[in-house]
Formats: structure tokens, C-alpha cells, sequence
């Protein structure tokens, strides 16, 4: 329980670890003996989120608060077998098919197949062709087998996911294949264990959430299990870089990100940037118009509503097998988010009021 872990090289580990919506289990698995470096108290619900309780020092009742991360990466799932053992696929989640030709790709059979995804030839392609981004169905799998073995092994319906080596480039950056959302995991790590040195009145519960990638399933139904007094989602968010608008893309190294509009408890809202200044750490400000296409929208309609908070941490190339943060700012938003949580007592609470009446 007091063992010290590099989070980071933990981070690098996840990336490479399967976890596509509706088949978390492996990497649910490891996530489990990494929460258990903090609590004993590790259940899975029946839905497969995976959440870990961890006691305040407060009395009872104390504050709940629920922070969910999700731990589903994008992924393909076989939809056709062709003649000569070529595989075609669709999506669990909304990958880019644009940078999908020439991946090298893990399909999940009765044995685990390594192949890449091919296509016609621009040679053999109209100039019409060749000026577009083909589309998903003209792209398949190759597996080098022949058509007889492809079908004893692989079955329609097995999942793929991109087969890619996490990096760590320059000045702590972290590329990898499902930064979108093991970074905000790799912060929940790092929040758990800041909290492990304050003093903590609330009880904690930190959910591995599943399936969000098609339509934020597990935090559905975790928050209504748990039906906290406070809910937090950590998730990723556009970085800055070529193509992205100044006003959508927050900066890379600039610290977390707190979320602002009407998916926002204005309180937490407030308690969060008074937690950055009082603890010094960077943050950047993102408002939106409509729901956080995070957990965090799930979790504040529950129930009878949920006050939620959310934090991201800048990411590049959003849903490509190369998505990019720096770690910084993965340990300034788990930093934040525990000195947040440590912040939380029953008064406050108690003072949580809804928009209507002001």
C-alpha cells in the first residue's frame, strides 16, 4: 500500500493495454491491482465499472464524491469475413478513418492476430480517388493467413484495436493510442496518491468508467449506483495546434482544465480555481454551450441531478493512434483534483444550490 509507482511509465503501459467499449476486461484488470495500491475496497458493478472507495476522516455522513475516468479506448470490430481472408470492420468508438490505411492492428480471435489495414492501390485508384480520404469500407485487414485458417481463427464480431507502442518524446511529452482517456487515468493515479498526505473528510470514490466512447454507459449507471453528493469527470481536451481554432484548442504544458457552462455546477466551478491559486498550479479555462461530451454530462442528469465538475488535459490528434499530452499536465490535474477533494466538507455541501433561485 505505500509502495511509490512512476505513474508515467504506468501511463506508457496502459496505452498499449486493450480496452475497446464493452470489452474493458484486460485493461480493467490492471487497473484494479493500481487502485489497490490505495484502498482494499475494489468492486466491480454489473455493468463492468470498475470503482474504488476510499474512506474520509470526516464524520458521518460524510460528503460522497465520485470522479470518474473512463478507461475505454476507440476500437474496430469484424463485421465481414471476404474471399481470400481479407476482414472488413466499422467502428466502436469514432476513430479518424483518414489515418487508419497502413496501421499495424491487434484482431481479438480465439487467438490474438496481428495484421494491417491495406487498401487499393494508388496506382489502380481514378485521380478522383486518389484527391479524397477513402472511406472505412473500401479498407481492409490483412492477416497473411489464408481464407481457411482466417476462419477458424477470427469470427464476425471480434474486436481490433491499433497495435501501438506508446513513446516518450521530448520535454515530457507521452504519444500513444488511447491517451483519449488513460491520461485522465494515469491522473486519477497521481490524485489518489497526493491524497494519501492530506487530510480528506469526504469519502472518495474513483470510477474506471466503461463504455463512454459510445455513449458514456458507465458513468449512466456508476453514478446512479454510487448517487454522490459531487460528481467529477476527468477526460481530455483539444490542444492547441495547426488547424484547430485559438478558442477550441487549450495549451499543451499550460496546465488542467477546468470546464465552465451549463454541464457545470457553478461552485465547483469556483471551489477549483480557488484551489489552483491557493495551491499554485496552472490551469487554463474552457466554457461550452451544451453538455462536455464527457462523463461528466451523464453524471450531472442522474438521479435528481448530480452537481459536476469536469477537468481535461490538453491532447493532440484526438482519436488517432498518436495522440499526445505532456505529463505535466497530467500531474497538475491530478494534483488539482485531490487538493479539490481534500477542500470538500459537509458544509460546503450542504451550500451546493441549484441555478434557479439566484
Amino acid at each position: 500500500m505505500s509502495e511509490l509507482l512512476d505513474y508515467q511509465q504506468v501511463l506508457l503501459d496502459l496505452l498499449e493495454t486493450p480496452g475497446v467499449p464493452g470489452y474493458e476486461r484486460e485493461i480493467s484488470d490492471k487497473l484494479e491491482s493500481l487502485f489497490r495500491h490505495f484502498t482494499d475496497r475494489v468492486h466491480r458493478d454489473k455493468l463492468g465499472n470498475l470503482i474504488a472507495f476510499v474512506q474520509g476522516e470526516g464524520n458521518e455522513p460524510r460528503p460522497k464524491i465520485m470522479v470518474a475516468t473512463h478507461m475505454d479506448e476507440i476500437g474496430l470490430i469484424v463485421n465481414q469475413i471476404e474471399k481470400g481472408g481479407f476482414l472488413r470492420f466499422t467502428q466502436l468508438g469514432g476513430f479518424d478513418p483518414r489515418t487508419l490505411l497502413g496501421q499495424e492492428v491487434m484482431v481479438h480471435g480465439r487467438e490474438k492476430c496481428l495484421g494491417i489495414i491495406g487498401s487499393k492501390p494508388p496506382h489502380l485508384s481514378t485521380p478522383e480517388e486518389r484527391e479524397k480520404a477513402i472511406p472505412m469500407q473500401d479498407l481492409f485487414i490483412d492477416l497473411g493467413m489464408g481464407e481457411e485458417t482466417v476462419r477458424k481463427l477470427i469470427r464476425v464480431g471480434d474486436v481490433i484495436t491499433v497495435a501501438r507502442k506508446s513513446m516518450r518524446l521530448q520535454n515530457g511529452f507521452v504519444a500513444g493510442k488511447s491517451l483519449d482517456n488513460r491520461a485522465s487515468i494515469a491522473a486519477l493515479l497521481e490524485g489518489l496518491q497526493e491524497l494519501k498526505r492530506l487530510r480528506v473528510q469526504a469519502d472518495v470514490y474513483a470510477v474506471a468508467t466503461v463504455q463512454e466512447e459510445v455513449g458514456t454507459r458507465g458513468a449512466i449507471t456508476s453514478t446512479y449506483g454510487i448517487h454522490p453528493d459531487i460528481g467529477i469527470a476527468v477526460d481530455v481536451a483539444h490542444a492547441s495546434m495547426p488547424g484547430v481554432a485559438a478558442d477550441l484548442g487549450m495549451k499543451m504544458d499550460g496546465g488542467a482544465v477546468i470546464h465552465n457552462g451549463p454541464n457545470i455546477h457553478r461552485d465547483l466551478y469556483a471551489r477549483f480555481r480557488e484551489t489552483a491559486a491557493r495551491e499554485g498550479i496552472p490551469i487554463q479555462m474552457r466554457w461550452l454551450q451544451g453538455p462536455t461530451a464527457t462523463d461528466g454530462f451523464a453524471m450531472q442528469i442522474s438521479r435528481e441531478g448530480i452537481p459536476t465538475g469536469v477537468l481535461s488535459i490538453p491532447l493532440r490528434y484526438m482519436h488517432t493512434s498518436v495522440e499526445t499530452v505532456c505529463y505535466r499536465d497530467v500531474e497538475r490535474t491530478g494534483k488539482l483534483l485531490a487538493h479539490f477533494i481534500a477542500s470538500v466538507d459537509r458544509t460546503f455541501v450542504e451550500g451546493l444550490s441549484c441555478y434557479l433561485n439566484d
